[in-house]
């Protein structure tokens, strides 16, 4: 797919519009989550060892809790999960499994739609990991994954916790 040209008409009222902007410094800006508490998925480490990692995708260790949040409203859904991972932790347990489920199927009979894509199936699969990036959760995440398929598969996730401090 191309993108289309922009009109003389479009590029002149961006420069107009943006005239007055300045590009922000790096060391003016400050991250959100102190760096040591923001060990999160990141490309090449994941905040747990390799062998654990392999483990836990491959569905061979067991979760110590589970958390189903199926039938819950978005904002009932992320306190629930901010007080279940943080009574996990505090009772020590390392795995964990959050159920999202896997949002309403399409009805076979449903008109075709161009912008389905942008719309979300499952509210709470594309949340609880965005959930999982915020601040009041850096500090008890090691590492998540999706579930293997004998937990839920794409409808749950693994959450690996930090030990507690």
């Amino acid at each position: 797919m191309s993108r289309r040209k922009i009109t003389p008409e479009e590029r002149e009222l961006f420069q107009q519009s943006f005239a007055d902007t300045r590009p922000l410094h790096p060391a003016t800006l400050k991250p959100s989550v102190p760096p040591k508490r923001a060990m999160r998925i990141v490309e090449g480490g994941t905040g747990v060892d390799g062998r654990t990692d392999a483990r836990m995708r491959r569905g061979l260790l067991d979760p110590d809790a589970k958390l189903d949040l199926h039938g819950l409203t978005e904002q009932a859904a992320h306190r629930a999960l901010l007080l279940f991972l943080r009574s996990a932790q505090a009772r020590g347990h390392r795995l964990v499994l959050v159920v999202t489920g896997k949002g309403k199927p399409l009805a076979p009979d449903a008109p075709f739609d161009l912008e389905l894509h942008a719309r979300s199936r499952g509210v709470l699969k594309s949340s609880v990991p965005r959930w999982l990036n915020e601040r009041d959760f850096a500090g008890l995440i090691a590492n998540t994954a999706t579930a293997h398929k004998k937990h839920g598969g794409t409808g749950a996730m693994y959450v690996y916790l930090r030990k507690p401090r």
